[in-house]
């Protein structure tokens, strides 16, 4: 199964970016991204940003996010 967490651009360096997942920040590859920008909101799958998406679509993916990880009595962090 392939998880892909949504998280948003805190700072660029060249073809890496600080995201940030609801307060977790890692920094991930954005190569793939076209005209990445800080304050969006990218889809992460295994280090990489592979998509740009709006800010709504990406809050209430990560509220469904959460969810899941209460569920499961997991932490986000757990899922990165």
């Amino acid at each position: 199964m392939c998880l892909a967490i949504p998280g948003k651009i805190v700072k660029i360096d060249g073809n890496s970016a600080l995201v940030d997942f609801d307060g977790i920040q890692q920094e991930v590859i954005i190569a793939l991204v076209l005209n990445p920008e800080v304050g969006k909101y990218v889809i992460v799958h295994a280090g990489y940003a592979i998509e740009q998406m709006e800010e709504k679509d990406a809050l209430e993916a990560i509220e469904q996010w959460k969810e899941i990880a209460d569920d499961q009595s997991l932490d986000l962090s757990d899922m990165l």
